[in-house]
């Protein structure tokens, strides 16, 4: 296909989001079933167009004058990839399938300066959440929203439990030719994906990680669960365990001693939790998929660790599903909130004295994180937190130089707030707090 045609099926799938309000994954899958004729690097070039018009909707709709998906892809174009007006137009030009040429008004979109536009505009977030984000980034919310709003690189964690770092990175970079260490983390690989017009990095069809080598996860939830201070022997509960990402990355940090109790409200979000446990070789978890109270009623103050990946807003995430951001309503962010209050009020009760409640949320609002921490704290006695940092350098998993690079995230409690333009990563807030008593 021609680039002409790519930015017409983009238009196209964006009027399919705009008339029937389907996931964009969805949208883009069913375009491509539709049109067979498309190739893996058609589909990538139209898909990145897609999700990079959601992700700068706000801005680029405010610079074009009109939020059409014409406009939108159009302006993501020009302003997001930077291609200039006239070269848009050779695009069109002798191609049947393409859209109409340039009107006069889209080329003076294209050039709009907006730099005075308000901060939920230059930021690309939804505007009902403009004092939240300056509440937590001051100054810096536009910017951070724009990071927010970037293209998110392919993080995979080594599992060195199974083989050594050296050797998976080999075998990673024999693959992936761009993968790269984490000055963050020691055990992490980062394999970059800046340009929106190319394939994905397919992490999940390399060697390494078929053999359980490498799982793919990005770097902030890897220093999430080094947070944990984890130590051979300890019995840990994950609260949230989901998919089991960090399950398996405190299995790691275990080397296959103590136990990992993996237990979710919704015990259908589990079944993903037993291929990856395989593949990785893990001996040390155990499955709970029965009700809290039969599931866990013998762990009551017994554990070292109570690890909560409570159930958020994904704010943090908003790189990797852009189309999530524009959909969130004030009503989720409560309903969120109530839901985090409850997940610190029972998973509390399992830590033991001396033991440590994590608490994380892949979210940037403050009202997911320090304010459902001051809150847990004002009404249950016997915690205290502890920094953050503390258990990071003690894990012996930091990265070089990483202790100064996430110096600037530090918050009340000792508590961290992960963000991509802070850390080139998701948005994590990570809090530990300890049992305090004999």
């Amino acid at each position: 296909m021609r680039d002409g045609a790519r930015i017409a099926a983009a238009i196209e799938i964006l009027e399919t989001l705009q008339t029937q309000h389907q996931p964009v994954k969805d949208a883009v899958r069913d375009w491509g079933k539709a049109h067979r004729f498309a190739g893996s690097g058609d589909r990538a070039w139209i898909g990145g167009l897609v999700l990079d018009a959601l992700r700068h909707q706000a801005s680029t709709a405010y610079a074009m004058e009109g939020d059409t998906p014409r406009t939108l892809a159009i302006g993501t174009v020009g302003r997001v990839w930077g291609v200039e007006a006239d070269a848009i137009d050779a695009m069109f030009e002798g191609d049947d399938h393409a859209p109409e040429k340039l009107t006069d008004a889209e080329r003076e979109g294209l050039a709009r300066d907006i730099s005075d536009a308000p901060l939920h505009i230059r930021g690309d977030v939804p505007e009902w959440l403009e004092e939240s984000l300056i509440r937590v980034f001051g100054e810096a919310a536009a910017e951070e929203g724009r990071k927010l709003s970037s293209r998110a690189p392919v993080d995979l964690r080594v599992n060195e439990a199974k083989v050594d770092f050296d050797r998976a990175f080999k075998e990673v970079s024999s693959k992936l030719k761009a993968a790269e260490n984490s000055p963050l983390v020691r055990s992490g690989i980062r394999i970059p994906q800046r340009d929106p017009r190319g394939k994905s990095a397919a992490a999940e069809s390399i060697p390494a990680y078929g053999k359980g080598w490498v799982e793919v996860q990005d770097i902030g939830s890897q220093l999430a669960a080094l947070a944990s201070g984890a130590r051979a022997g300890e019995q840990i509960l994950d609260y949230c365990a989901g998919a089991g990402g960090k399950t398996l990355a405190l299995s790691a940090l275990l080397h296959n001693t103590g136990q990992v109790h993996a237990w979710d409200i919704d015990w259908r979000r589990l079944r993903a939790i037993w291929p990856r446990l395989k593949r990785a070789d893990v001996r040390n978890v155990q499955v709970h998929d029965d009700s809290e109270d039969k599931a866990l009623g013998e762990f009551v103050e017994k554990m070292d660790v109570v690890f909560c990946d409570a159930p958020c807003t994904g704010t943090g995430t908003w790189r990797r599903r852009p189309d999530a951001k524009w959909r969130l309503k004030p009503a989720a962010l409560e309903r969120r909130m109530k839901e985090q209050d409850i997940v610190l009020e029972r998973a509390h009760r399992y830590v033991k004295p001396g033991g440590r409640l994590v608490y994380i949320t892949c979210s940037v609002l403050p009202e997911e994180n320090g304010d459902r921490v001051n809150a847990f704290l004002d009404k249950v006695e016997g915690f205290k937190p502890v920094p953050v940092m503390d258990a990071l350098i003690q894990s012996g998993g930091l990265g070089d130089g990483a202790e100064a690079l996430l110096e600037p995230c530090l918050t009340e409690h000792g508590a961290l707030q992960l963000s991509p333009g802070r850390t080139d990563t998701d948005g994590f807030y990570i809090c530990v707090m300890e049992r305090v008593g004999a």
